[in-house]
């Protein structure tokens, strides 16, 4: 059984950059004061979709474009394309296919999505390295995480002030080169699984004449979101000792952009050096389903991370569930 590594990474978002300004000023108007918010969560910048032809399905394919490109590949010698997203351009038929169909994928490429929310990418790269390894004719897979959430929540503070829209594409490839994917842990606390909704009021009800389309946007019940972290920390314990590998042999520490303080009570407590631990929230803001690869991209650009160093990601997604990898570069 071969070795399932890291072999691209490219990212895509909208042109159109907007600062914590606009917020600011904008939830003001309404009575609502976010300065605090955003400086909490670290926020400065982030990229939104102002173009109406758009989406979480063309950022996708723009990103595997970008992707396939940069490794000298076309979608031909592709096995799996696997796709995730909390906001999905279609539910029929399956994103993966439409990007398929994009790319001009080949005839036995195996396509499919999935939607672990905010964790999604995490998820969806380990699932596909387990497929590959499980199953020698899949050779290469790419993995697409995208989220387009500003314009399902134009009116809840939270969401539509921090999070931000984008696309990361991930080529998988199986080989002898390192260890690649070594391990991973999950974690599910289902204590605020109704915190965080959308559509609003599910989608057997999106028709009824008491409800608008509004009516679908996200709903959010504000909570502590440091509930995750003592979780955070127990599991990457956990991945880190079973595998026996030190803290300090880990190159990159790739974490949910959701939250800087969050992002920092994780580190501290299990003792990182912060300059391996990679902040590019107030860069992208927080692009929930792909944020840990946001991350690892510009340390790669940055010169931060190279080949044969031990990668440690983490992440939440809504309701809630942490997921870490560990992988070897």
């Amino acid at each position: 059984m071969g070795a399932v590594r890291i072999r691209e990474l490219q990212i895509y978002h909208p042109s159109n950059e907007v600062d914590n300004d606009y917020y600011i000023k904008r939830y003001k108007e309404r009575g609502v004061e976010v300065s605090g918010l955003l400086k909490a969560l670290g926020r400065d910048k982030r990229f939104i979709v102002d173009d109406p032809a758009e989406n979480t399905l063309t950022m996708a394919v723009e990103a595997s474009k970008k992707a396939l490109q940069k490794a000298g590949l076309t979608a031909s010698d592709v096995d799996l394309i696997l796709f995730t997203s909390q906001t999905p351009e279609y539910l029929l038929p399956s994103n993966a296919l439409k990007i398929h169909s994009a790319l001009k994928g080949d005839l036995n490429t195996m396509c499919y999505d999935i939607n672990a929310n905010c964790a999604g990418m995490l998820v969806a790269v380990e699932q596909a390295c387990r497929t590959m390894m499980g199953n020698p004719r899949i050779e290469r897979a790419l993995v697409v995480g995208a989220d387009y959430l500003s314009v399902h929540s134009p009116d809840q503070p939270v969401y539509h002030s921090n999070f931000a829209d984008s696309a990361a594409a991930v080529i998988l490839e199986s080989g002898t080169e390192g260890r690649g994917f070594i391990d991973s842990v999950y974690q599910t606390d289902t204590a605020v699984i109704d915190n965080s909704l959308f559509p609003a009021h599910g989608l057997s009800n999106l028709y009824r004449e008491e409800y608008t389309a509004k009516d679908a946007q996200v709903q959010f019940t504000p909570f502590d979101d440091s509930v995750c972290v003592d979780s955070a920390v127990d599991s990457l314990k956990i991945l880190l000792e079973r595998n026996g590998i030190a803290k300090d042999a880990v190159g990159g520490f790739l974490f949910s952009q959701f939250s800087v303080g969050n992002l920092k009570l994780v580190s501290e407590r299990l003792g990182l050096d912060s300059d391996k631990v990679f902040y590019v929230g107030d860069k992208y803001g927080y692009t929930a389903t792909n944020s840990p690869f946001l991350a690892l991209h510009d340390a790669l650009q940055d010169g931060k991370i190279k080949r044969g160093d031990y990668l440690v990601f983490w992440t939440v997604g809504a309701g809630w569930q942490n997921v870490s990898l560990l992988f070897q570069y």
